[in-house]
């Protein structure tokens, strides 16, 4: 049997998937990114491998994504972020959804139509609200660890706007509300509902909703609010902080079985 890796190098964590010839995951790891992508590249491979319980030379084809998919040397081939989470998350629900990826430095939304192709993207570089990198401030801010938010956001009983658009100010105005005696669980509720805001703002839902990245697998009642916010229950894939990953090893399978 053949095999197939996906590595997904984003700005703040890495993802490496083994699938077989039927896309399903046989090894994984992760980690964080770190400052020398080829390394972390390296590390997860070898995790996965041990994992799998398979050589290197088992594998016939590698495809990288992600912000640091120059930075592995052993990849055959690389992909585009936007390509490998609409290919991972596709393949879980196989018809016509929109991807809502958040991810630690852009938001995407990504539109697939009933046979996998995409349709249309729209991605969110602006600033750093309606991404992870503002929720993480927000979790600095507040002297919580970022594992703490979700629980927090679930138990409030009331959204506690934030105003800024701007990720500092959002993080000035947070210090102004904890002045004020705002509960904290409302506090975080109102981060996360800013957002989710940020999202709505970009574009439309069509098909089935599904998040993925990191963030929503961390905070699923961040996909909760997506969700409600569109009308519609949002889906996750089965780990979705692995879904560029996993797109990447299966656009790896189609170029081996192609000849690329």
């Amino acid at each position: 049997m053949e095999y197939f890796c996906g590595i997904d190098i984003g700005a703040s964590t890495a993802k490496l998937v083994i699938a077989d010839e039927q896309g399903r995951i046989v090894g994984k790891a992760m980690q964080r990114s770190g400052v020398d992508y080829t390394q972390t590249a390296q590390t997860l491979l070898d995790q996965a491998l041990g994992q799998a319980k398979i050589e290197q030379s088992q594998i016939a084809h590698t495809i990288s994504t992600g912000y640091g998919r120059d930075n592995v040397p052993w990849a055959d081939g690389k992909m585009t972020e936007i390509a490998c989470h609409g290919r991972g998350a596709y393949f879980h629900f196989n018809q016509q959804i929109t991807v809502i990826d958040i991810g630690a430095q852009d938001s995407k939304i990504i539109h697939l139509g009933d046979d996998g192709r995409r349709v249309g993207f729209k991605m969110n570089r602006k600033c750093a609200a309606g991404t992870g990198a503002f929720i993480e401030e927000i979790a600095h801010r507040l002297a919580l660890d970022i594992t703490e938010l979700n629980a927090l956001a679930e138990k409030s009983t009331k959204n506690e706007p934030l105003g800024s658009f701007c990720t500092v100010f959002a993080a000035t105005e947070v210090l102004a509300k904890i002045r004020a005696g705002v509960d904290v669980a409302d506090i975080v509720r109102g981060a996360f509902c800013s957002v989710v805001n940020r999202i709505v703002e970009m574009d439309r839902v069509e098909g089935l909703l599904v998040t993925t990245g990191g963030v929503v697998a961390h905070n699923p009642f961040l996909a909760t609010l997506i969700g409600r916010a569109f009308g519609t229950e949002a889906l996750m894939p089965p780990e979705p902080q692995y879904t560029g990953a996993l797109g990447a090893a299966l656009f790896a399978t189609k170029q081996s079985q192609e000849g690329q």
